[in-house]
């Protein structure tokens, strides 16, 4: 395998950076929506994706598509 073809993340524009794990990654954080407590699924960029009543429903829809949850406080 070629390394030298790897850029290293100093290396990446901002833009790059930015947009690295944009398809992968989702995150989860609790939010409240009219009144009640929920789980908003937001894309890496923040992009607001769905909105679920169970922490564990969250993850399992990121998971059916894909994607990798990870949680945000």
């Amino acid at each position: 395998m070629n390394t030298h073809a790897i850029p290293t993340l100093n290396q990446m524009s901002p833009t790059d950076f930015a947009a690295l794990g944009l398809n992968q990654i989702a995150f989860v954080k609790r939010a409240v929506v009219e009144g009640e407590a929920v789980f908003a699924v937001h894309g890496a960029d923040g992009t607001p994706l769905t909105v679920v009543k169970d922490r564990d429903v969250a993850f399992a829809v990121i998971r059916q598509n894909d994607m990798e949850p990870v949680s945000a406080h």
